[in-house]
């Protein structure tokens, strides 16, 4: 049996298309990433597969239930961390956790070991307000209730933004060892980076899933030629390399911009159009300190060629 199973699922607002014919499926025990942009569709997807919102069209199982038809069951083996902050912030950190304890019926001594780790980062501000907790603090406060009941899926929305890097790291180093709990985690992320921490990733954009796969599986089908491209003035570089007409794609990544070719890359070598042109097409440009380099995609890199 499968964790999470959705067959075409579509919903709609009025007369705007959230989500389009959505098809995945779940092993148990996998971390399975939804990542994309705001608005591409991710939260609506997560609520409906935690029964708190009905699709249009399409079916989906959870831990082997129906959504609307066995949605009492669902809810009682899930764990659901929305992407806004939704506890309590006039109670304290402690009697949060036994609230959630409370509805599950369990209590916070029955499941400790599998929030301890987690626990434990928070315990010495447990009679701290929740609403005065930092960002990274909430987050470990959230993911504690929402695994109080010892769910078999746990759904986390885009967990870590906001979050400094450090506790990104830790919330990832949870994830892992939720999963050799047996839990199968379904979390959505705007990171790219985040994309690589997953077993597998569905890249979706307006709706819609572009590409299912294991990230390296994504990468590795990246075919054409990408350089790495830097300059003294980056701002004029990333107009004038949309300027030239062998590139086909030139986006800014960080303190580079990633550019592709028109051509494919048997065409390329074929009509010599390299580094060392583009270097000196630069160079007419008036562009200085320039260095271009030949570079492995990432999972940003896939999504912006399968986006276009």
């Amino acid at each position: 049996m499968n964790a999470i199973e959705a067959h075409s699922i579509s919903k709609s607002f009025g007369q705007t298309r959230v989500l389009s014919e959505i098809s995945f499926v779940v092993p148990q025990g996998e971390i399975f990433g939804i990542i994309g942009p705001d608005g591409a569709g991710k939260t609506t997807l997560f609520r409906i597969l935690t029964t708190l919102l009905l699709a249009d069209s399409g079916t989906a199982l959870v831990d082997g239930d129906e959504v609307v038809k066995e949605y009492k069951s669902i809810r009682r083996k899930v764990g659901y961390m929305p992407g806004r902050f939704s506890l309590y912030t006039d109670l304290t950190v402690e009697e949060n956790l036994r609230v959630f304890a409370s509805i599950f019926n369990t209590s916070i001594e029955e499941n400790y070991h599998l929030i301890k780790d987690i626990y434990q980062q928070i315990e010495p501000f447990k009679k701290r307000r929740a609403g005065a907790l930092s960002g990274g603090m909430k987050q470990k406060l959230a993911l504690s209730c929402a695994l109080i009941h010892k769910p078999r899926v746990l759904f986390l929305d885009e967990p870590t933004t906001g979050v400094d890097p450090v506790s990104r790291k830790e919330f990832w180093d949870m994830l892992y060892k939720l999963k050799d709990e047996g839990i199968s985690i379904l979390v959505s992320t705007p990171y790219m980076d985040e994309a690589d921490l997953c077993d597998r990733i569905a890249l979706i954009r307006e709706g819609r899933f572009m590409k299912i796969d294991t990230p390296g599986n994504i990468v590795d089908q990246f075919e054409k030629t990408l350089w790495a491209v830097r300059s003294r003035d980056m701002s004029r570089l990333l107009r004038d390399l949309r300027d030239n007409e062998h590139i086909e794609t030139c986006f800014a990544f960080g303190d580079t911009h990633h550019v592709t070719l028109k051509r494919e890359e048997g065409a390329v070598s074929m009509t010599g159009y390299n580094e060392e042109q583009l270097s000196a097409y630069l160079a007419e440009k008036g562009h200085e300190d320039v260095e271009i380099s030949a570079i492995r995609a990432s999972v940003e890199d896939c999504f912006m060629e399968l986006a276009r």
